[in-house]
């Protein structure tokens, strides 16, 4: 009953305040509730009681006790799950006469308690990072979460300045080692926390960071004077007071400047909480102490004896009191002897009242349940902390510029793994840019076949363990870097690179700060230059690394990571590819695909989905390698052609006789270059030329097959097959003797790619893809896009792409699956390519980027446009040079119709498509093996499946 005639009164004085100002509002509630509580109700409102959502019942039914005995005024949580605790709070709320403030100590997010939570970085990585907005996200974003989860404080910032690398309890919580560090972005993070009328505290005055002793455990020591304390620890409070802090929380701590009697505490010392903080400081917030039951506390005096003196000394709320019963017992004698006055126990009570008020407590509202742990673990805080990474990435040593590296065709790049975590993500990130082969220490006596090496630090992501380089890792260090150009890249705490105090023979040092995925992804683009290296120090290493040393590295326009949303992408659209990909799956239109998506140079999207084959023996893998079919067309021959027209050894007006010598005299000669790639030249669509090659029974022909290598039947068609010497003579033939069209109308055809090939080897006197290797490839770090996959891959990694009974009775796996090409032993101008999806998105980024790629000119800007031309579009032939192009509306064609006109790419016979569009900065993959195990029948096509993804990205785009 209590309860509800408390309940309505606030409403009625809400309801009767409405048009009044908030400030009298608030004075008129708070004193109206005021009034209704007796003094142990009063008194109870002082206490904020530790509370812990993994423990049993009877903990819940303690908490249960004091919230209805004693009256407490709020709750923090620690260890537990969100929505165990939810419950919790819902259950304590419910019983409550006022509802409770509810806060948690949740520095780097809810992840520093709670279990299923999201994990931001620290602060002293946050100390790295220069842009002050994102600092403000940071704090906005944990506003977020902390109301989603029914509360209305965190206790941070942590704004100590950690002039002390042997700080055993601050460390990477604080932002850094100068004041300005701290405070600049303790203010940006108030602010930003502040923003969602979510209340920060500062903490932990005066100041920690400069102590060599943890309070949990005994009271440290501060022997600066009031000068020092005045020009460094206080400093951030002094600018945060005045950006409008909500609270403080006052440390445990031993400051004779400020504290004359050295027993006492600054927690208790009314020198330091009422005189310094309220009176000189003009702090008019809610003042907490820290947690009651920590030993440089509690060992002053008794449980109760210590709450009593915290009171006296001016703080408002108690925090973790060990008993509140015997403190609200002695606060209440206290008050009745007059020890307290009642002006000062309303003080902080009318202040507690009016913090309920400001972040609307006014009535019990239960946390939603449904959700929750979704909504603590939304898609935006991955959006931030990618951001705030690429942004901490720190280059403190950089002999030579040799970051980003560059010039990939001539590196043979090892990592080197140590430290007592993980390091396979960073070294799958690697690996995403070039082949980066790892490395043990037990093969170091031969590094004679690399270049470069790279030594991850692995440290366990933990802020309390011990990050310091054993003496045999830096003995490792020292005898890699007296061998090879080396990269050091510490995923650790900043100051465990104090322990390399030699780094003369390293050529480059990298500081991650923290071992986890975002951190290995931004520090291996560092490496490469898909972004720039932009982060400080915040702290001092050495006197060679000094706070702020920082270089700055530039990014080198190579594919890169990123979210949807950073991209201008809605990853809720875009993760609608999924349920596309798994029904085609599902129906078995194709055994597995693998997509990815790019925007504005970066990877938003990549996933692999199915199996090699229908009997799901094999997983598909992002590092899988596909037949990519007539994609070869743009991505095997076409740049070469591209960079041998730039080069001027090639013309559009070229003729096919000048170019291959097998074509003069022809009906061909006159084929013009450009007729050629437009598949406007009047050839065939194709010539079925293994049919000719087959004997009486359907079978290979044994006057021009052989089941074994031989130096007549060198070339290899197939895994037991091999056609005779100089067969690519005897196409040429044919496509010279071909019917040719009498109009030379579009009519797409593989004959002019398979043509070309020839003119290309001869110009370059290499074969074809040796060429396009060389050229681009291995400059662009495309390591798994190749012809002949098997000469460096394993068949595990290949997905089959058809079971072959009708030319090579084998399954056809490794080898490529157009029999035109495979009769040229797998390297052609139309088909025989074999990639990733990532791989083939290089490449297309690379045009995108209208010729460059990883610092790389590869043609000239001009030539990529002269090529994107729909040349022949007023005939009704939609290609461009070599590129496939859009259709016109309402008819039929390769990609969703909702693509730009400028826009270029190319399908594939087994179930492949690329696509770029520069108008949008997209580039779009999708792989699959659809002819597996029978090509004739293309459910994939029928069914759209690739048109469909392709509408779901466009979909997505919101900017």
């Amino acid at each position: 009953m209590k309860k509800l005639t408390l309940l309505a009164l606030l409403f009625s004085t809400l309801g009767w305040g409405q048009s009044k100002d908030y400030s009298y509002q608030k004075t008129q509630w708070v004193d109206s509730v005021y009034n209704t509580l007796s003094l142990e109700e009063r008194i109870g409102q002082l206490f904020m009681v530790a509370a812990y959502s993994n423990r049993n019942e009877s903990h819940v039914q303690s908490l249960e006790s004091l919230v209805e005995n004693q009256h407490i005024g709020g709750l923090i949580f620690f260890q537990g799950g969100p929505v165990r605790q939810a419950k919790m709070n819902n259950r304590l709320q419910s019983l409550s006469k006022l509802p409770m403030l509810v806060g948690i100590d949740g520095e780097w997010g809810l992840s520093m308690r709670l279990d299923s939570t999201y994990k931001f970085p620290y602060n002293m990585t946050l100390g790295a990072v220069q842009d002050m907005d994102l600092i403000y996200k940071v704090g906005k974003a944990m506003a977020i979460q902390a109301k989603r989860l029914g509360m209305q404080f965190n206790f941070g910032p942590t704004v100590d300045i950690n002039t002390n690398s042997k700080n055993p309890i601050i460390g990477v919580r604080s932002f850094g080692e100068t004041r300005d560090i701290v405070t600049d972005r303790a203010i940006a993070f108030t602010e930003g926390y502040q923003s969602e009328d979510v209340f920060a505290t500062a903490k932990h005055f005066p100041g920690h960071g400069d102590t060599s002793v943890d309070s949990h455990h005994k009271l440290p020591v501060v022997n600066f004077d009031k000068n020092r304390l005045h020009k460094v620890e206080l400093y951030p409070y002094r600018k945060l007071i005045e950006h409008n802090l909500s609270s403080v929380m006052v440390a445990h701590l031993n400051l004779p400047a400020l504290e004359p009697d050295d027993n006492i505490p600054s927690s208790l010392s009314y020198n330091v909480v009422t005189k310094l903080l309220r009176e000189e400081m003009g702090f008019e917030g809610l003042i907490f102490t820290d947690a009651l039951n920590m030993k440089a506390a509690s060992n002053y005096a008794k449980p109760g004896e210590v709450d009593l003196a915290a009171f006296k000394a001016g703080n408002d709320l108690l925090l973790f009191s060990e008993n509140v019963p015997v403190a609200l017992d002695l606060i209440k004698q206290a008050y009745e002897k007059g020890e307290i006055t009642e002006e000062r126990l309303a003080y902080s009570v009318k202040k507690v009242l009016s913090y309920k008020f400001k972040s609307h407590q006014t009535s019990y509202t239960p946390i939603e349940l449904d959700n929750l742990v979704e909504d603590l673990n939304a898609s935006q805080y991955d959006d931030l902390n990618y951001e705030l990474y690429n942004e901490a990435m720190t280059v403190i040593k950089n002999d030579h510029r040799l970051l980003p590296l560059r010039e990939l065709e001539k590196q043979k790049i090892a990592y080197l793994k140590i430290g007592d975590d993980k390091g396979s993500d960073f070294l799958d990130y690697l690996n995403k840019f070039a082949e980066v082969k790892e490395i043990t220490k037990e093969n170091l006596h031969d590094l004679s076949f690399y270049t470069t090496v790279i030594i991850g630090y692995h440290k366990v992501d933990n802020p309390w363990r011990n990050h310091d380089f054993s003496a045999e890792e830096k003995q490792l260090i020292q005898t890699v870097a007296s061998k090879k150009k080396t990269v050091l890249v510490s995923f650790a705490k900043a100051y465990a690179l104090s322990g390399i105090t030699n780094t003369e023979n390293i050529n480059s040092i990298v500081v991650g700060y923290q071992n986890n995925i975002f951190a290995n992804r931004a520090a291996a683009e560092v490496i490469f230059g898909s972004i720039g290296a932009k982060g400080e120090l915040p702290v001092t290493i050495s006197s060679k690394y000094e706070v702020g040393t920082g270089i700055k590295t530039k990014a080198l326009k190579r594919l890169g990571f990123s979210t949807p949303a950073n991209q201008g992408m809605d990853a809720t659209t875009l993760a609608k590819i999924d349920s596309i990909a798994n029904y085609a799956i599902d129906k078995e239109l194709t055994p597995g695909l693998q997509v990815v998506v790019t925007r504005h140079g970066n990877v938003v999207y990549q996933k692999s989905f199915g199996h090699h084959t229908y009997q799901k023996d094999i997983a598909v893998k992002d590092t899988d390698l596909y037949d990519l079919a007539s994609l070869t067309k743009i991505l095997g021959s076409l740049p070469v052609l591209i960079k041998m027209y730039d080069d001027g050894k090639l013309h559009m007006d070229s003729k096919l006789g000048d170019l291959v010598p097998a074509f003069k005299g022809t009906d061909k000669a006159n084929i013009t270059f450009r007729a050629l790639m437009t598949h406007q030249s009047g050839l065939p669509a194709w010539i079925p030329f293994y049919k000719s090659t087959l004997d009486e029974n359907g079978k290979p022909d044994l006057t021009i097959y052989n089941y074994f290598v031989t130096a007549g039947f060198p070339v290899q068609v197939s895994e037991n097959l091999f056609i005779r010497k100089n067969y690519d003579a005897e196409i040429l033939r044919q496509i010279a003797e071909s019917k040719l069209s009498p109009k030379a109308n579009y009519k797409y055809s593989d004959l002019g790619f398979i043509a070309l090939k020839s003119f290309i080897e001869r110009k370059y006197e290499e074969p074809l893809d040796q060429v396009v290797t060389s050229e681009f490839y291995a400059k662009m770090g495309a390591n798994r896009l190749t012809y002949l996959p098997l000469r460096r891959f394993d068949l595990s990694e290949i997905p089959p792409t058809e079971e072959d009974s009708y030319y090579r009775y084998t399954t056809v796996q490794g080898y490529v699956h157009d029999m035109g090409a495979a009769m040229q032993g797998g390297v052609a101008g139309h088909a025989g390519l074999f990639g990733t999806a990532l791989d083939v998105a290089k490449m297309m980024q690379m045009y995108l980027n209208q010729g460059e790629y990883g610092a790389e000119r590869f043609f000239s800007e001009e030539t990529f446009h002269e090529f994107n031309d729909c040349v022949y579009c007023s005939k009704g032939n939609r290609r461009g040079i070599g590129f496939d192009k859009p259709q016109e509306a309402g008819k039929p064609g390769p990609t969703c119709g909702c693509v730009s006109m400028t826009s270029f790419g190319h399908t594939g016979f087994t179930g492949t498509m690329t696509w770029a569009d520069p108008e949008k900065d997209l580039v779009y993959v999708f792989l699959s093996n659809r002819t597996y195990p029978d090509s004739n029948v293309n459910k994939l096509s029928k069914e759209n499946i690739r048109e469909k993804i392709q509408e779901i990205i466009y979909q997505s785009i919101v900017e």
